[in-house]
């Protein structure tokens, strides 16, 4: 258990009919969906297991999905009675693991991702902003296609996913010139991510003082599990302010890399991402190849990942 961790991916992973057939096949998954339900008084179940995916896309509807379909795939992991002593997610992700680490509660965060999203969505007015994922440059090399495009509007690095794959948010002119620019000094790809703003720029930062009053209005504890935080890369500590850094989250960017090699440097060997797609196992993978260290990685999003991971792994 101490070797391993439970990790939770973050938004553009949606897609229509994430988390159906385990819904499907175990209570534990279902009540999930039906509290979601309860508690927002829109059907979430319908959104994750029907779309549409013009519906899904919107920032309000992809947080509570996702983070809804994150939890019920942890609920039936723990039916078989896995657990991990550390823990960390990937921007939205953060509050599924904070929720399997006993700092919040799924009741209050379902809500609280919707009005994150809410807020993170009325910063920037859709369809101003995007970002781009810029795949084979060094992080220099692209810092210095950012400093080349700010003529054309805000930019910067918004999200550090492993070695090798920065991605850049902003302004569209300046995301636009800086993807051009990337192609032109030899990035493998240059390409736009799913989503409906430049999140974790600092054009969000209206939204994360606006966050920061709704995190006072609910109950937040420092996590009972070894949790890594998105805002500094490494774990997080009695001294730190948690609602502190779920604020800053929002317009700070996401140091996925960084985090992934604190684990690594304290010794996780293997990586289990709980929720749907397999992005972030993709970007442990990288990150740990760059250190020369041997790890497994999982992504359970399904009854044939589930099966799958079920007869590679035991509980203990």
């Amino acid at each position: 258990m101490k070797n391993r961790a439970f990790v939770f991916p973050g938004q553009g992973t949606h897609y229509a009919g994430m988390g159906m057939d385990l819904a499907k096949n175990f209570r534990e998954a279902d009540e999930i969906y039906q509290m979601a339900n309860d508690i927002m008084g829109i059907d979430i179940r319908k959104l994750c297991f029907m779309g549409p995916e013009e519906e899904l896309l919107k920032t309000e509807n992809s947080q509570p999905t996702i983070h809804t379909t994150s939890i019920a795939i942890l609920k039936v992991l723990q039916k078989y009675g896995f657990e991990a002593d550390v823990t960390a997610g990937f921007s939205l992700g953060q509050y599924s693991s904070l929720v399997y680490g006993g700092a919040l509660r799924f009741e209050d965060t379902v809500k609280l991702v919707k009005k994150r999203g809410v807020l993170m969505q009325e910063a920037v007015p859709m369809g101003r902003g995007k970002m781009c994922a810029i795949v084979g440059l060094e992080r220099e090399e692209v810092f210095s296609i950012v400093e080349e495009s700010k003529h054309l509007g805000h930019i910067e690095p918004s999200n550090y996913n492993c070695p090798g794959q920065v991605i850049v948010a902003g302004l569209n002119a300046a995301v636009e010139n800086a993807s051009r620019l990337a192609i032109e000094k030899g990035a493998k790809s240059a390409d736009y991510l799913r989503v409906s703003g430049p999140f974790h720029t600092e054009l969000l930062v209206e939204a994360g003082i606006k966050l920061r009053e709704e995190l006072d209005k609910i109950d937040v504890k420092n996590p009972i599990k070894q949790y890594v935080d998105n805002v500094t890369g490494d774990f997080f500590t009695e001294k730190d302010d948690l609602k502190e850094l779920l604020k800053e989250h929002v317009y700070k960017a996401v140091m996925w890399e960084d985090s992934v090699n604190a684990m690594l440097k304290a010794g996780v060997d293997t990586f289990i991402e709980i929720g749907p797609k397999s992005v972030l196992t993709a970007f442990n993978k990288r990150t740990a190849e760059k250190q020369g260290i041997k790890i497994k990685c999982y992504n359970i999003e399904d009854m044939k990942t589930l099966e799958e991971f079920l007869r590679q792994e035991s509980p203990a």
